[in-house]
């Protein structure tokens, strides 16, 4: 199945939560060391986290760590706040279930057409 186009239950995402909370703090590690080290470098012209080879690696295992989501077919809708989206159906609609950094579990869904704005608690 095209991982695009994947389509989960309830109980589905929600045993993926561990692994989406691992992945989470990972890629807010990241953000924060990018953002830390590109300011240094912007403003002091160095920092001591290093230069632009780090900025470089940085850059590319944020990218590998998004990759995994994308790879399970989760849609990342933002990186700061980090905030994913599980396409799915519920009572025949098209929704959305989605997970917010910092959110201690996937209780959340909202419509595909309305976005977060339309975040509803699961029932």
């Amino acid at each position: 199945m095209d991982t695009a186009e994947r389509e989960f239950t309830v109980t589905e995402a929600r045993a993926l939560i561990p692994e989406v909370k691992e992945h989470a703090a990972e890629i807010v590690r990241l953000r924060a060391d990018l953002a830390e080290l590109t300011l240094d470098l912007r403003t002091r012209g160095a920092s001591e986290r290093g230069g632009i080879p780090e900025v470089k690696a940085a850059e590319a295992r944020l990218d590998e760590e998004i990759a995994w989501f994308t790879d399970q077919g989760i849609e990342v809708k933002g990186l700061a706040p980090f905030l994913i989206d599980f396409p799915a159906v519920l009572d025949g609609r098209s929704v959305r279930l989605c997970w917010l950094e910092g959110d201690p579990e996937l209780a959340w869904y909202h419509r595909t057409d309305l976005g977060l704005a339309g975040r509803r608690p699961l029932t």
